[in-house]
């Protein structure tokens, strides 16, 4: 697949889609509701267009960066969406952290118009999109997978096919769920040490070459100790992420008690007026749980 792609949704993880597409081998035509990401993508060389169907009329393949499931039903079946195009694309990517039943139910309804839709969720933040350093977790139906993998090799570094519509959205859930509270129990450590008396840079780099190490510690370790809470995956999206798998745990009959403990951790951070921070900012209100 080369030529044009189509993009909707510039936000942190949509304006670094762009960014690798564009050094890539694809121009790129998209379209966010916020027009300052217009002038953003025309910036780094892309088109943009009014409506989410304008950008399906010009391309074969769209890819979907959104907060959730509902706005991507919105932007496909909506007023001015995807179908409404005179010639509707034939791939949608949806990158999407969503909800696994109705992803299963929209490609299906998709298909039946001729119309392949990938779940294609992301591990990994806007700045690891951005530096190639990002993991794909897609789901939808082989051959399709197989047209749009020059797609996904310009965005990834690993690309994983796990089978069925919807798999692409479960495994995100599933890796979120750990990806999480290994964050929020780095935020922890760290605290603990600081208050413990330990020098907090010193014990992180410890930290990296002991058992306890996590990938995280090198993507959030130095934002939390330096405060610098500039998002590269918003607070209140994981809240989001949480609450999805709450869900689902819930109807498949398991207890998650960490994530539980996560979700009101996640919840008091957004009530703080924290909720467009960096998830790393989850270390605020680990400082303020103290014993009265």
């Amino acid at each position: 697949m080369t030529g044009e792609i189509g993009l909707v949704g510039l936000g942190l993880v949509g304006a670094a889609i762009a960014e690798r597409l564009l050094a890539g081998e694809f121009d790129v035509v998209g379209f966010d509701i916020d027009a300052a990401k217009h002038d953003n993508l025309k910036e780094l060389g892309g088109k943009a267009r009014s409506r989410p169907a304008e950008v399906a009329q010009e391309v074969d393949c769209v890819v979907l960066s959104l907060p959730d499931t509902e706005v991507v039903r919105q932007v496909v079946e909506g007023p001015g969406g995807i179908l409404q195009a005179k010639t509707p694309p034939t791939y949608i990517i949806d990158t999407t952290t969503g909800d696994p039943e109705e992803t299963m139910a929209l490609a299906q309804r998709l298909v039946e118009r001729g119309i392949y839709f990938l779940d294609a969720t992301i591990s990994g933040s806007s700045q690891q999109v951005r530096d190639k350093k990002a993991v794909f977790m897609v789901g939808g139906d082989k051959a399709a997978f197989e047209t749009c993998m020059d797609v996904f090799e310009t965005l990834a570094e690993k690309v994983f096919y796990l089978g069925p519509s919807g798999n692409g959205s479960k495994a995100k859930l599933a890796s979120n769920l750990i990806l999480g509270l290994n964050r929020l129990a780095l935020a922890e450590g760290l605290v603990f040490a600081g208050k413990l008396g330990l020098e907090p840079g010193a014990f992180l780099e410890l930290l990296k070459v002991t058992p306890a190490y996590s990938a995280i510690m090198d993507t959030k370790g130095k934002k939390m100790l330096n405060g610098d809470f500039t998002p590269q995956a918003r607070l209140r999206q994981h809240h989001k992420d949480v609450s999805i798998i709450l869900k689902y745990a819930e109807k498949t009959g398991q207890k998650l008690p960490l994530s539980m403990v996560h979700l009101d951790v996640l919840e008091k951070a957004i009530a703080a007026g924290e909720g467009d921070l960096d998830n790393s900012a989850v270390i605020r209100e680990i400082k303020r749980r103290k014993i009265l």
